[in-house]
């Protein structure tokens, strides 16, 4: 329920920039989606701290009813014919600092309320649950824009929908058996513990590996809120309908993956770096595309490697990781997840202005694979160098014995 308005209100928040900034529509986007997410970038580590201390539980409860009040006054602004550009950045950074808290606790969630053979199949479902929400709710709010007239106020009754949409999690987490969930023990309330967080990621060069693809793809490929939006309306010449239907094609191709996700039993490093350089490809061509039509049906090959790339890197950095830190972890992996967003957001929308719309997809999908082969190198170089420590530390008895005798 709550899904399904949260990607109604991204497609109706896309659109009342567009209709609120007319002629500077592409810049505007970016800056309102490096503002809705540059939260992450600045609270997400202290924000994975907090999940480690706090019953994730009652966290999520407040976390979704901070995001359920931005979304109302957006709402009620638009509808009432008052909104502004600055209204829409001010309320989506609000809404971006309660969806910064929510994040790695949300994720962190998913691993106490399932065994732990589990966790692959409950991540990929958690996924489809999500995607299933992605393929309803753009086209829908593409249909109800058009149907309210498709102006700045029909857009606020859609914003208004999602944040009613909010009592859904709120209802359920509160009806959740608290004794069913296996909660880790509360992270000390010592200094240095976002420290060592961070220290435990940089001793292992397989989870820095997969947060490096997941930078150059975060910021620079998964940018579908400006892409879809300047393609559909500058390229193709669309209105609202087409718009919000590039959402749910998308989306089918989201849900498949997440679908053979959850049928994977483990995931390994190889196939994060496969999918990421797939997911590069698949964007690249999707900015060759001749037609809207062409353009649609290569988004499901965009969607599925899309959530093949994040479902892996996701499950990988929650199995590989103790459960003492998972929530800190979690936290700098949606640091750099979402938080490159706010850094290439408003380039992908300059890029989009200065070089036209299908530059936002071609130069974002060749940074992504540039990106994959920057991280693999340096991964093999950390790996061999690790190797090359734990050998000579096996070698040293060896020597001090030798040299005794």
């Amino acid at each position: 329920m709550s899904n399904t308005g949260t990607w109604m209100q991204r497609i109706a928040q896309d659109w009342l920039v567009l209709e609120l900034a007319a002629g500077s529509g592409a810049t505007a986007l970016g800056i309102t989606t490096g503002l809705q997410f540059l939260p992450f970038l600045l609270l997400t580590p202290f924000a994975g701290l907090v999940a480690d201390r706090m019953p994730k539980q009652r966290l999520l409860q407040l976390t979704n009813l901070g995001m359920a009040v931005p979304a109302a006054v957006l709402g009620i602004l638009a509808v009432t014919g008052v909104a502004e550009v600055w209204h829409v950045y001010v309320l989506a950074l609000v809404l971006g600092a309660a969806s910064a808290f929510d994040a790695p606790a949300r994720q962190s969630f998913v691993s106490e309320l399932v065994e732990p053979g589990d966790l692959t199949n409950a991540v990929g479902l958690n996924s489809a649950s999500f995607n299933a929400a992605r393929l309803v709710g753009p086209g829908l709010a593409g249909l109800l824009i058009a149907a309210f007239g498709g102006g700045a106020v029909a857009t606020g009754w859609v914003i208004l929908f999602n944040a009613v949409s909010y009592a859904a999690p709120i209802w359920s987490l509160r009806h959740l058996d608290a004794s069913r969930i296996d909660a880790a023990a509360p992270a000390d309330r010592g200094p240095g513990a976002i420290r060592e967080g961070v220290a435990y990621v940089r001793a292992r060069p397989d989870l820095l590996l997969v947060l490096s693809l997941v930078f150059f793809a975060g910021t620079f490929g998964l940018n579908f809120q400006i892409t879809s939006a300047l393609m559909a309306t500058e390229v193709f010449d669309k209105g609202p309908e087409e718009f919000g239907a590039l959402g749910t094609f998308l989306a089918v191709g989201s849900l498949t993956g997440a679908l053979l996700a959850a049928r994977r039993t483990q995931v390994r490093h190889r196939l994060v770096v496969g999918a990421a350089l797939a997911f590069g490809t698949s964007v690249v061509l999707a900015g060759l595309m001749p037609s809207y039509l062409t353009f649609a049906l290569l988004a499901p090959v965009t969607g599925l490697t899309a959530l093949t790339f994040i479902t892996s890197a996701n499950t990988y950095m929650q199995l590989h990781t103790d459960a003492g830190v998972r929530g800190r972890v979690m936290a700098l992996y949606l640091m750099i997840f979402m938080g490159g967003t706010p850094v290439g957001a408003p380039i992908i929308g300059w890029i989009g202005e200065e070089y036209g719309a299908r530059w936002t997809l071609l130069g974002g999908g060749l940074l992504t694979i540039a990106g994959v082969a920057v991280s693999a190198v340096v991964y093999l170089r950390l790996e061999r160098a690790r190797w090359e420590r734990a050998a000579r530390v096996e070698d040293a008895p060896v020597e001090r014995a030798s040299a005794a005798f």
